[in-house]
């Protein structure tokens, strides 16, 4: 069994933050909260989050300019912006900084842990493939290297 995904919820709005913590915790993810991107970025420093949902408007920062900033400090994460504000200049900036996808609020808690999931899978999938190619090259490189081993030896009795 794989450890429950992390998931850091950035709004500046508690009621928010509360309600999509308690959704996503009754799913088995471990969730974190802050109420500022520059918390946000200070949180992800310290602990890997596997996603952040990302309010587009926050006190210290607008949530396109914080997916940047959290593209710098933990590149893996998925990242989606969370808005009120539906336009599609939003949707474009933030898909050019960075982000996975846009969900719109007030939303429909099934097609958010929709949206989530999905992404999560993805990132999953994503991960076991790395590790499969990684194996695959050690294991790759141990043979060649007990060929030549084993070729040395021979050349040498």
């Amino acid at each position: 069994m794989t450890d429950p995904a992390r998931i850091l919820v950035i709004d500046d709005d508690e009621s928010v933050r509360k309600v999509l913590s308690a959704a996503l915790e009754d799913e088995g993810y471990e969730v974190e909260t802050a109420e500022t991107g520059k918390k946000a970025i200070e949180m992800s420093q310290k602990k890997f989050y596997n996603m952040a949902l990302i309010d587009i408007r926050l006190p210290d920062m607008e949530g396109t300019k914080l997916l940047s900033d959290l593209k710098d400090t933990t590149p893996k994460m998925v990242k989606i912006i969370v808005t009120g504000y539906p336009s599609m200049q939003n949707a474009i900036e933030a898909v050019k900084r960075g982000a996975n996808d846009y969900v719109v609020k007030p939303f429909k808690m099934e097609i958010a842990l929709e949206t989530i999931k999905k992404h999560l899978k993805a990132q999953e999938e994503e991960r076991k493939y790395s590790e499969e190619k990684v194996k695959e090259f050690i294991e790759t490189r141990v043979s060649e290297a007990d060929a030549e081993e084993h070729g040395h030896r021979k050349g040498k009795s």
